[in-house]
C-alpha cells in the first residue's frame, strides 16, 4: 500500500507541478510572441526548427505539427547544422531555435551563422538574458521554475512549456490562415482520423443492398427481405421510391411476441412511420452522430430530389474505423 500511494503521489505531484507551469507561460506572453506569428505568416520561406538533446525532440514534434496545419517547416538538429546540414536553410526561410539555457556551445556555434545568412531568428528559451535571447529577432519565454524530475535535472516540465509554446504558435498559424477540417484531411488521408475527415456516406453504401418493401406488401416478404439483405432493416417505400417507413428485425421480433397470424399482417401494419434519414452527401461522421444520438443501428440513406437509395449501419463505421 505504500508503494502505491507512493507512486501516485509522485504522479500527481508532477502533473501539478508541469500544469502549473504551463499556465504560467500564459503571462510571460508579450509582443514578441504576435511579431513572430506575424512574420512566419507573411513569410514566404518555411520554418526551419531546430534544438539540441530533448529540445530536439520537441523540434521535431514542433514539425510535424506546423505540417499537419498548414505552415511548411523542416527538423534540423542543431550539431548536425554545424556539419553541412545548415544548407537546409533557404533564403526566406525563419529559424526556430529551441534551447532551454540559450547556452549551449552548438547554439552559440548556429546562432551566427544564421544571422549570417540574414535569416531572422525565433528564440523559444527559458532565459531570455541567454546568448541566443539575446541574438534572436523574437523572443518566446518558456522559464519553467522547476523541472519536474526531484533532481532538478531533467528535461520535464521545459520541455513540455516549449511543446506547448509550439502548439500556440501552430494553432494561430492555423486561424490566420483559416485552416479548416476540409484542409486538415487533406494532409490526413490515412488512417481513422483521416476517414473521419473524407469519407461520405456514398462510400458506405455502394457495399450493402438495398432491401425495400412496399406497404401492401405481406410481413412473410418484409421477413425474407430483411433476412436476404443481412441489414436487420427494410425501407417502406412507395411507388415514386420516397420513404414512407421502416421496419426492423426488432420490428419483427415485436411482431412475433404480440400475435403468429402474420399471414393477416402487411408491412404497413408493423413499420414506424416517418423514419430518421441521412443525405448520401453527408460525412459519414454525421451518420455515427445521428446513429448514437438516437440509439439505433442502421439509417436510410436518400439523395437530394429525397429518393431511397441505400442503408448504413453501425457496422459499416466500424469496419471503416470511424467508431
Amino acid at each position: 500500500m505504500k508503494d502505491t500511494s507512493s507512486i501516485l503521489a509522485t504522479a500527481k505531484e508532477t502533473i501539478l507541478l508541469e500544469s502549473n507551469s504551463i499556465a504560467n507561460l500564459a503571462n510571460l506572453l508579450d509582443n514578441s510572441f504576435v511579431e513572430a506569428v506575424k512574420f512566419i505568416l507573411n513569410s514566404n520561406g518555411r520554418v526551419i526548427v531546430t534544438g539540441i538533446g530533448k529540445s530536439a525532440n520537441i523540434a521535431n514534434k514542433m514539425v510535424a505539427t506546423f505540417n499537419s496545419t498548414g505552415t511548411p517547416a523542416v527538423f534540423m538538429h542543431a550539431a548536425d547544422a554545424i556539419h553541412g546540414d545548415l544548407g537546409n536553410v533557404q533564403q526566406n526561410d525563419v529559424v526556430i531555435c529551441i534551447s532551454k539555457s540559450g547556452n549551449t556551445p552548438e547554439i552559440k556555434v548556429l546562432v551566427p551563422l544564421i544571422k549570417n545568412s540574414k535569416n531572422k531568428i525565433i528564440a523559444i528559451t527559458g532565459n531570455p538574458e541567454s546568448f541566443l535571447g539575446t541574438n534572436a529577432d523574437f523572443v518566446l519565454n518558456s522559464f519553467v521554475e522547476k523541472e519536474a524530475c526531484p533532481n532538478n535535472l531533467a528535461p520535464t516540465t521545459s520541455t513540455t512549456a516549449q511543446l506547448v509554446i509550439g502548439d500556440a504558435l501552430a494553432v494561430c498559424l492555423l486561424e490566420l490562415r483559416g485552416f479548416t477540417s476540409k484542409d486538415f484531411a487533406k494532409y490526413h488521408p490515412g488512417g481513422a482520423l483521416g476517414k473521419r475527415l473524407y469519407l461520405r456516406v456514398s462510400d458506405l453504401i455502394n457495399k450493402n443492398e438495398l432491401p425495400k418493401v412496399t406497404a401492401n406488401d405481406k410481413v412473410t416478404k418484409v421477413i425474407v427481405e430483411i433476412s436476404e439483405k443481412r441489414l436487420g432493416v427494410t425501407a417502406v417505400t412507395d411507388d415514386n421510391n420516397k420513404i414512407i417507413g421502416i421496419i426492423t428485425d426488432g420490428d419483427i421480433r415485436r411482431m412475433l411476441s404480440k400475435t403468429t397470424k402474420i399471414d393477416e399482417l402487411t408491412a404497413a401494419d408493423i413499420m414506424s412511420s416517418n423514419p430518421k434519414t441521412i443525405d448520401v452527401d453527408a460525412m459519414a461522421v454525421d451518420a455515427l452522430d445521428t446513429l448514437e444520438n438516437n440509439s439505433i443501428t442502421q439509417i436510410l440513406v436518400t439523395d437530394s430530389n429525397k429518393n431511397y437509395v441505400g442503408v448504413v449501419h453501425l457496422h459499416d463505421l466500424i469496419k471503416e474505423g470511424i467508431f
